[in-house]
């Protein structure tokens, strides 16, 4: 089982990947405001890649209670 820190860790590498961005850092409260080019479609990419590396799967409402990347966090350290 990962830590939350390895899950955050983890994340990064995702954003970096998935918005194209190398020096890209998150934060807990990190949300779709903070990163331009975070839109509806980017975030299906998103979802879609953290349920990959992380082999879960989130059911809808999981998705649409996320706040900020702490909500995902939490989620997927509670699914490891």
């Amino acid at each position: 089982m990962q830590t939350l820190e390895e899950v955050y860790e983890t994340l990064e590498e995702i954003f970096r990947e998935v918005f194209d961005h190398p020096d890209i850092t998150i934060e807990p409260e990190t949300t779709a405001d903070d990163i331009e080019e975070w839109d509806s479609m980017s975030h299906i990419n998103l979802i879609l890649m953290v349920e990959l590396r992380f082999n879960i799967e989130f059911s809808q409402s999981e998705v649409m209670r996320f706040q900020d990347v702490s909500d995902l966090a939490a989620c997927i350290h509670g699914k490891l």
